[in-house]
């Protein structure tokens, strides 16, 4: 189900037990892919799961509940991209507060379970601290969990670097109509190899045009619509099992 098509009776209606909310990033990804790449990616991951979670227990989840898909939250922790345009952000604090208040509101209705499926790595830090305070929030029964896809999803996260091949490939087996194929090579040569430049274990880079012409780490020749599939089939099934680890949680 997805929260923004239901009509309020249905959701009254659908006993749901758990609930996802999307989060990316409004952001550069080179010349080849959208901005929006971080914010789709995470829809895709969730509906996916969302999708093998309704149809892993019989006929339906009906001892679960259902689960919802909120609608994303497209803006987020991403001022390292600020020299390119279209880039938007907020601050840290901005964000966390935006995400745990629209996540708190989910519990006045009884959904008291929410996992936050990220797609942006500048969102991680924050949104694992979204999570621990909603979670001890003493004004409600919330409990919440943060979960990035890309970093569900086996060997292929060693070649996650921006823009490059696992977002990219993602968006071939999901949005193959928003990537610009013809500006692939341009997204090649202007990559950098890694994110940063790093010196004792510490990264002296703090914003992307630093070390990267483009906006681009990595290759995005390198993900193609066969690996989007499996990276969308990966992800999403350790989305699921962690929606049931979560409902079926004891508090």
């Amino acid at each position: 189900m997805r929260l923004a098509d239901a009509t309020w009776t249905d959701v009254r209606d659908a006993d749901v037990g758990v609930a996802v909310v999307p989060v990316g990033s409004t952001e550069q990804h080179g010349p080849h892919a959208p901005l929006g790449t971080d914010t789709l990616n995470a829809v895709s991951v969730a509906e996916a799961a969302v999708e093998a979670y309704e149809g892993s227990d019989g006929d339906g989840p009906t001892d679960r509940g259902a689960a919802v898909v909120t609608p994303p939250i497209p803006v987020g922790v991403a001022e390292e991209h600020r020299a390119f345009d279209g880039t938007m952000w907020v601050s840290p604090d901005t964000f966390r507060a935006y995400v745990r208040e629209a996540a708190a509101s989910l519990t006045a209705h009884g959904i008291d379970r929410v996992v936050l499926a990220n797609g942006h790595g500048g969102n991680v830090e924050a949104l694992a601290e979204v999570a621990r305070r909603f979670s001890r929030d003493p004004d409600h029964d919330g409990y919440a969990v943060a979960f990035t896809w890309f970093e569900a999803v086996g060997e292929h996260a060693a070649d996650m670097g921006h823009a490059g091949p696992l977002e990219t490939a993602l968006l071939r087996a999901t949005h193959l109509d928003l990537v610009r194929e013809d500006r692939v090579e341009e997204a090649r040569s202007g990559a950098a190899d890694r994110w940063g430049e790093w010196v004792s274990g510490v990264n002296l880079a703090h914003d992307s045009e630093e070390f990267t012409a483009n906006g681009v780490i990595g290759d995005p020749a390198e993900g193609d619509a066969d690996r989007g599939r499996e990276l969308l089939e990966l992800a999403s099934d350790a989305l699921e099992k962690l929606l049931v680890a979560v409902v079926e949680r004891e508090r």
